[in-house]
């Protein structure tokens, strides 16, 4: 009986710490709305649920305690490397939602992101929250999940720990999702560059008008009226690119 305790008390640690590892940094329950007995409910009562699925994955117990910590070591740093690389796929909306403030003029304008627990840009706390709003009514939190649990076919438990693998593969998803925040945040670029053209040949053609007393209610109403029209399309991308980025992890 003791050893089949500890038995089922060891499945549930190597299931428990990289899952909750992973659920520390996934996009969505690191709101300031989920507190930490949240997650922890969270992550033992999935990781509960999982243990009769993942058996086959975990190897012997290991007899001394320095390969015990080298394993829970492991599980630790393969559910932080998950999760930090969903958080990278996020930070794409971030990166357009500064674009799209800087175009408003709302670049000043902060408000509290729970979604990073920081002062954020209004702009990029709004996309933000429909982002993460998407996120689940989409049931894409499933799909994160799924990613973390599919991980175990490819990062086995106890293997050596790719940290080379690890660093390159997390600096190329954050450059591809600065390319794909550029690209959300496309019209918004081109609006501020015909916008302020515009105002410039304005000032030129007509020295004695007040140029900065019409550009600024100007700039907010056409700004909003871009943000009104490509939301959706921005959303969508987003989710798209998200998804993707997932599905790499999941056979």
């Amino acid at each position: 009986m003791s050893e089949l305790l500890n038995f089922h008390i060891y499945n549930f640690m190597l299931v428990f710490l990289r899952l909750g590892s992973a659920l520390a940094f996934m996009p969505g329950f690191t709101t300031s709305y989920i507190n930490m007995r949240q997650r922890l409910s969270i992550a033992v009562a999935i990781a509960i649920a999982l243990i009769p699925f993942l058996q086959s994955y975990f190897p012997p117990i290991p007899q001394d305690s320095a390969s015990f910590i080298r394993m829970i070591s492991f599980e630790i740093l393969v559910g932080v490397f998950l999760g930090m690389l969903m958080q990278f796929l996020y930070a794409a909306l971030s990166l357009a939602g500064s674009f799209a403030a800087q175009a408003i003029g709302f670049a000043n304008a902060q408000i509290f992101d729970p979604t990073f627990q920081n002062q954020s840009v209004v702009i990029e706390t709004f996309l933000s929250l429909i982002a993460i709003t998407i996120i689940f009514i989409t049931d894409l939190h499933h799909l994160m999940l799924s990613a973390v649990i599919d991980s175990y076919n490819l990062f086995p438990v106890g293997a050596n720990l790719p940290v080379d693998d690890f660093s390159n593969f997390l600096s190329q998803t954050l450059n591809k999702s600065f390319i794909m925040g550029f690209k959300i945040g496309a019209p918004f670029i081109a609006f501020t560059i015909i916008f302020y053209t515009g105002m410039g040949l304005l000032s030129r053609l007509m020295p004695q008008l007040n140029i900065f007393f019409l550009s600024l209610p100007l700039q907010i109403y056409l700004g909003l009226g871009l943000l009104l029209i490509t939301t959706p399309m921005m959303i969508v991308w987003f989710t798209k690119y998200f998804e993707d980025g997932l599905m790499q992890f999941i056979k």
